[in-house]
């Protein structure tokens, strides 16, 4: 028999970042509830660490740090901790972070079915709040897809579709690639 935890009574932002490192599992944190992370794919991995792979070459010598997973990031002080699939910073505060990154400038999110709601819709609307936020991509693990959306003038957050033979830009870091460089040995699941 399976043993399924149960969900974690409310708490506050200080008890959750004491009780979480504790944990088996991550745990995202949003206005006193924590919510395990799901288990990704095999394809979700290795898109992020393709893209961990060409960007950090790129940023070491720009001040810059880039991180994947595992790596928490502080929307409000008091209120929500989520986990990027990737994350850029070029924060000084940030440079030497130990327990989560307050400032992104790049955010990252890989899609699959059982994250591409949450990802689209709640951090998609939280992330854009934040000041340093300059761009949010979202990256589709079942196909050759990404979408960039990137801070343009007052409110205003400007889209980007990439696909197939595309180079994807990412303008606050200087940096572009051509978007097969993100699917590099990624086997997508084939119609039987």
């Amino acid at each position: 028999m399976i043993a399924i935890p149960q969900q974690p009574p409310k708490m506050t932002v200080e008890e959750y970042l004491e009780w979480e490192p504790q944990q088996d599992l991550r745990y995202e944190y949003a206005n006193g509830e924590v919510f395990a992370m799901t288990v990704g794919t095999i394809p979700h991995n290795d898109i992020a660490l393709n893209l961990y792979r060409a960007l950090y070459p790129h940023l070491r010598s720009r001040g810059c740090r880039v991180n994947v997973s595992d790596v928490k990031m502080q929307l409000t002080p008091q209120s929500r901790y989520y986990y990027p699939d990737v994350i850029v910073s070029c924060n000084p505060q940030n440079l030497n972070a130990r327990n989560f990154i307050q400032h992104p400038k790049l955010i990252v999110e890989v899609l699959s079915p059982g994250t591409n709601a949450k990802d689209r819709g709640e951090k998609f609307t939280y992330y854009l709040t934040i000041p340093s936020l300059q761009e949010y991509l979202l990256i589709d693990s079942e196909k050759i897809s990404v979408e960039r959306y990137c801070r343009g003038e007052g409110k205003m957050w400007l889209y980007y579709p990439y696909t197939a033979e595309d180079m994807v830009t990412l303008s606050s870091i200087e940096f572009e690639c051509p978007i097969e460089l993100l699917y590099e040995g990624v086997v997508f699941t084939t119609e039987e």
